[in-house]
């Protein structure tokens, strides 16, 4: 038990989840993010989507649905201050997560910068 993480996870409404964890997982404005214990402090928001918690001595990770909020993380404490609980359930998120993702249209896809090129004069 000396290599967990407590994990809190609340909405105004209510206490969602709070226990030990291996790790936790969570949807990130940059990306996912894995928090081990004693990982770096950090104040990020995060995403729509799971928090996903390892529970120590279960073989199945719980599972959080959360409509973004912020994410606190200290050496020793995870605290989720969820927007609001989502209503998605697991099985559901299981059926979504399992398939291959959508891709996005060419012509949606975001296009790098134009490059700057200053014309030459061609006159010599």
């Amino acid at each position: 038990m000396a290599n967990t993480i407590q994990v809190d996870v609340v909405s105004a409404e209510e206490q969602i989840y709070s226990g030990p964890a291996e790790f936790v997982a969570l949807p990130g404005e940059a990306g996912e993010l894995g928090i081990y214990p004693k990982h770096t402090p950090l104040i990020t928001r995060i995403k729509p989507g799971a928090v996903r918690i390892r529970v120590p001595g279960q073989a199945e990770e719980e599972f959080v649905f959360v409509a973004g909020g912020i994410l606190e993380v200290q050496p020793r404490t995870v605290t989720v201050m969820a927007d609001t609980r989502s209503s998605a359930s697991i099985k559901a998120y299981k059926k979504t997560s399992s398939k291959e993702p959508a891709r996005t249209p060419r012509s949606t896809r975001r296009a790098y910068p134009p490059v700057y090129r200053p014309e030459r004069n061609r006159d010599g």
